[in-house]
């Protein structure tokens, strides 16, 4: 996995709120969508990946537009400079290059 400045997470319950909270860190910064997870019974998170800066922006964008919703952000996270072993658990929840090469 190549090398990147941040990772940012939210956890949510749901899939309407997880797509809502991704959908929100895309447009809001330049952040890439590095995939999801259903945690356990309905609550998902979604992982993006950029600069420092990026993911802040993005993960606060995604906290405010569940919130808008009604809906609960049970945690979320900026990483920066992740340690290069977090690419192996990240790696596991990663969307394939070409699912999100899709339009």
């Amino acid at each position: 996995m190549e090398r990147y400045e941040a990772i940012g997470l939210i956890e949510t319950f749901g899939l309407v709120f997880a797509l809502e909270a991704a959908d929100a860190m895309c447009k809001a910064a330049d952040v890439e969508l590095i995939g999801y997870e259903n945690v356990a019974s309905g609550y998902i998170s979604v992982v993006v990946q950029g600069d420092v800066g990026a993911c802040r922006t993005a993960v606060d964008a995604g906290v405010k537009a569940v919130k808008a919703m009604d809906a609960d952000v049970y945690s979320s996270v900026v990483i920066p400079r992740p340690h290069p072993d977090l690419g192996k658990i990240v790696a596991r929840y990663s969307l394939p290059a070409d699912l999100l090469a899709q339009e």
